[in-house]
Formats: C-alpha cells, sequence, structure tokens
C-alpha cells in the first residue's frame, strides 16, 4: 500500500492518478474537506473524467450540513481499505490533511476526555476576544501545538486550549503517543516537496484557476441550498473568505489575496506536521519537473524500497 503526502498544490494528486493507472491501483483520498458533495473547486477535486477512469474512495461522501471528523474518516477508510484488500486490489492514498494521515498510520491517539463547559466558555471568548488573541495564549503554553495550527482554526485552537485547561498538559505531549507507535498497516510513504517559492507560486496559481472555474457560483449555490453550511465547510480555505466577500464584507480581490495567504499558512502548517513523520522517502521536486518525470522517478524509489 502507497501514501503520497505533500502539502496543498504540490502536485501529489497528480502524482497519485498517474502512479494508479500505471500499476491498476484504486485511490484513497485523504482530505478533510474533499469529503463534502457540491464543494468541488475549492477543495480541488480530481476531474470528472479521471474518476470515471480510477476509482476514488472517500469523495462526496457526506453533506455540506454535516460535520466530519478525523474518527468519521478513520472508519470510513478502515472499511474501504479492508474491502480492497479482500479483493486482492492495489491501494494508493493520497492526500494533505495531517491528522487524517497520521491517524490512518498510527491510529487515533488516546485523548485527554472533554468538558463542554471549558468548550463553551473558550468558545464566547473566541467570539468576544477574537481567534488571533487565544492564538496567542495557546503560542504561550504549548508552541508546538501553535505552530501546526492555523491562525482560522477555531476548532483545533479551542480543543488545544480545552485539553491545556483539563489536563495542565499540553495537546502536543499527548500527540506524542503517536511517535512511539508501529504503523497499522504496511504502508510505503511518499513526500513530494518543493522549493517554498515554487510552492507558493503554483497555491497562487491554482487560486486563480478556481476563481475562473466558478468558485464564486459555487459557493453562492451551496449558500441557497436548504440546510446550511457546517461549521467545518464554511470555515474551508477558500469558501470561508467567498462567503465573506458575498456578505459584503470584503472585496473580490481582497478574498482572493486572502485565500493566498490562508492557503500558504497551510503549506507552513502541513510542513511542519510532516516533520514529524517517520519513514517517509521523500522526493524533492523541480520547479519545472514534468508529471512524467515525477512519475518515473516514484517508480524507481519504489522499486528500490522494493527490492
Amino acid at each position: 500500500m502507497i501514501l503520497i503526502l505533500g502539502v496543498t498544490a504540490s502536485g501529489k494528486g497528480r502524482l497519485a492518478y498517474d502512479l494508479a493507472e500505471s500499476i491498476g491501483a484504486e485511490i484513497i483520498s485523504i482530505d478533510s474537506m474533499k469529503v463534502y458533495r457540491r464543494m468541488d473547486i475549492g477543495t480541488a477535486k480530481p476531474p470528472k473524467d479521471a474518476r470515471q477512469h480510477i476509482k476514488y474512495h472517500l469523495i462526496d461522501i457526506v453533506e455540506p450540513s454535516d460535520s466530519f471528523s478525523a474518527g468519521a474518516f478513520i472508519n470510513a477508510a478502515s472499511d474501504v481499505i479492508e474491502q480492497i484488500n479482500n479483493r486482492k486490489g492495489k491501494i494508493v492514498a493520497v492526500g494533505g490533511t495531517a491528522l487524517y494521515i497520521k491517524s490512518l498510520l498510527y491510529g487515533l491517539f488516546d485523548g485527554a476526555g472533554t468538558d463542554e463547559q471549558i468548550r463553551s466558555e473558550l468558545q464566547a471568548r473566541a467570539k468576544a476576544e477574537g481567534l488571533a488573541e487565544l492564538h496567542r495564549e495557546l503560542t504561550k503554553i504549548d508552541p508546538a501545538a501553535a505552530e501546526r495550527i492555523n491562525l482560522n482554526d477555531a476548532k483545533r485552537i479551542v480543543r488545544a486550549m480545552e485539553v491545556y485547561q483539563l489536563t495542565g498538559k499540553p495537546i502536543s505531549s499527548f500527540q506524542k503517543q503517536w511517535g512511539q507507535r508501529q504503523t497499522k498497516h504496511d504502508w510505503i510513504i511518499i513526500g513530494l516537496r518543493r522549493e517554498k517559492a515554487d510552492a507558493s507560486s503554483r497555491i497562487n496559481k491554482r487560486v486563480k484557476k478556481m476563481i475562473s472555474a466558478g468558485l464564486v457560483d459555487e459557493v453562492k449555490s451551496l449558500l441557497d441550498e436548504e440546510k446550511p453550511l457546517s461549521k467545518q465547510a464554511r470555515c474551508a480555505i477558500g469558501y470561508a473568505q467567498i462567503i465573506e466577500h458575498l456578505s459584503g464584507q470584503m472585496s473580490l480581490e481582497d478574498a482572493i489575496e486572502l485565500i493566498k495567504i490562508n492557503s500558504r499558512r497551510l503549506a507552513k502548517s502541513q510542513r511542519t506536521w510532516f516533520k514529524t513523520f517517520q519513514n517517509v522517502h521523500w522526493l524533492d521536486v523541480a520547479e519545472d519537473e514534468s508529471p512524467k518525470h515525477i512519475l518515473d522517478r516514484a517508480k524507481r524509489l519504489l522499486d528500490d524500497i522494493v527490492a
């Protein structure tokens, strides 16, 4: 079983498709937003023709009004892996949602419990004082977690603060359990890595392409649906900013620029997460390197690992 990881817009999806086509594999998506139906452009889902040619899993499995968690992902992914293995199929998993990837590799770490009162108080503080203030506070008590968590990720900021108030220990200390575990399956992990300037350029081009493809109209259509978007769906990069634009809070130009900024922040957070992953075979990709050349290098790497 092969797992391909990389930051947003790194080219991992194209490599997964090319590799799966080459070896006759099915693809498992490891992405917290591609699970939502009708959220296509902003999540950079594989095109329909690709999904008709190669079997994809864990895309379009829940409504945008539903919530989705790492636990729900693991349950769904475990079922898919079992089904493919039972029919002796090959698997290429691909994604950039670091928490989901780590949970797939090592299982969910033992949590510190929950306290609804503490959580409600933190959510009220976030609303009154702003997320930035809570994130600054988190930086003082748990710099490792703060570095990984995006400034706009209310759910994870609140959870990290909740764990600290419950236990007196940073959430990163619990997450270190992962590093002491063996992987749940025999995964070969390939990571795509680009220079930051190249990665940023690719992010900017992707955002421009999303806008040209109709992201604004996609968001309008979602907002017109009978059931409101879940908090998780509304917070997705690209969707959150266009929603603000449509509500009159910012111009489209400002929304586009903010999508680029937040996407680069996401990439930075992903890089930090991926540094903690073990046994990753990194491919450093050049700016002008063709998808075919990247595929050839990946296949040679796999041959060397298996040999």
